[in-house]
């Protein structure tokens, strides 16, 4: 990783922090910047607006968790359980997607349409397959798949779990989690 490559690393590493504490708006550029190690004029060279540098952060988000968590339609309760885990272990991706939901996308698509393409073809092959009732909607069956695996998670209205809680309560949460989108999505 060259100079630039490990700027920009630190940047997005401490936008993730500031970003999922404090939202766009209550973000400081002087708290990333010195945080990051990197000039305010390299932040603005690199991403050009604090509200781009959140964009690149939630992309950044967005990205590891696909790449820890790929959709696995053939078997959507451990992809379930794998998204419980993942936003047990980072909770700022939440919280980051649910910043980008109040002060920059309220309504419609959070991320492009065009990101859910595959994963909606994935689920409407498993339909054809006949793992998946086919009677549903294949997008409708991937947003609810992932609503389900954030009922814990900071997003919650009701109760947010954490890496501390004990152990027994995340494998309740998990066979749980399993047993609905089990149910909830059978042929």
């Amino acid at each position: 990783m060259n100079k630039a490559e490990a700027s920009r690393r630190r940047l997005l590493d401490a936008g993730a922090v500031e970003f999922a504490e404090h939202g766009v708006a209550g973000a400081r550029v002087d708290r990333i910047s010195a945080d990051a190690r990197v000039s305010k004029a390299q932040l603005y060279a690199y991403y050009g607006s604090k509200e781009a540098l959140f964009d690149a952060v939630l992309f950044d988000r967005v990205a590891v968790i696909l790449g820890e968590v790929p959709l696995t339609p053939g078997d959507l309760p451990g992809y379930a359980v794998r998204l419980y885990d993942a936003y047990l272990a980072d909770p700022r991706m939440v919280r980051l997607a649910t910043w980008a939901r109040l002060e920059r996308t309220p309504v419609g698509h959070l991320f492009s349409a065009a990101d859910e393409v595959p994963k909606v073809q994935a689920i409407a092959e498993a339909q054809r397959d006949g793992l998946i009732n086919a009677a549903l909607p294949p997008a409708d069956v991937h947003s609810m798949v992932v609503a389900l695996a954030m009922t814990w998670s900071p997003a919650s209205i009701t109760f947010t779990a954490t890496a501390a809680d004990p152990e027994a309560d995340h494998e309740r949460r998990r066979g749980a989690l399993a047993e609905v989108v089990r149910r909830a999505f059978a042929p």
